[in-house]
């Protein structure tokens, strides 16, 4: 089995925006390795044709790696508390996995959730797609819905906030 290039772009993406540094992935007699150093990443795939695939490298951006402007530490330390206070006695369902979110079964249907719907902990709030693999996430808890932190077709990270629940 040869991965199709949009398959490629699509690890690549979701390598690129996950906190891992190193890919590898092999499945008869195809291999994948990906690796990212900094900003710079590489991609190489081998298959029964030998020809390698690369990415070009991304130039740096001015300012280092995060062009994001700067906050003084009593700012940011300020926001922290201003953030903590409002979601102290809120549940945060996380995201179990790197991967796309989609807030409903296809792009026609309606949202699985949205803010002010009453969830069980057995309640169906999104699906998290990774490598073709649709992984329905539950709400963990009794409540209802406060706020949808992430955007339909946005790529999530392990451990990455998606919903704010007000426990029952």
């Amino acid at each position: 089995m040869v991965l199709k290039i949009q398959e490629i772009r699509e690890l690549i993406k979701l390598v690129d925006q996950s906190s891992i540094d190193e890919f590898s992935y092999e499945y008869e007699g195809s291999k994948i390795k990906m690796k990212k150093h900094g900003v710079e990443k590489s991609v190489v795939e081998s298959v029964q044709t030998d020809v390698p695939v690369q990415t070009p490298s991304l130039p740096a951006m001015p300012g280092g790696q995060n062009s994001e402007p700067k906050m003084d530490a009593a700012a940011m330390k300020e926001s922290k508390q201003e953030e903590d206070k409002d979601t102290a006695n809120l549940h945060k369902i996380v995201s179990p996995m790197v991967g796309t979110f989609y807030a409903s079964s296809s792009p026609e249907a309606e949202a699985y959730v949205k803010a002010g719907t009453k969830v069980s902990k057995d309640s169906i709030v999104c699906i998290v797609e990774a490598m073709k693999l649709f992984n329905e996430i539950e709400a963990e808890v009794n409540g209802e819905i406060v706020e949808i932190l992430v955007k339909d077709g946005q790529l999530v990270e392990y451990g990455q906030p998606l919903f704010l629940v007000k426990p029952e």
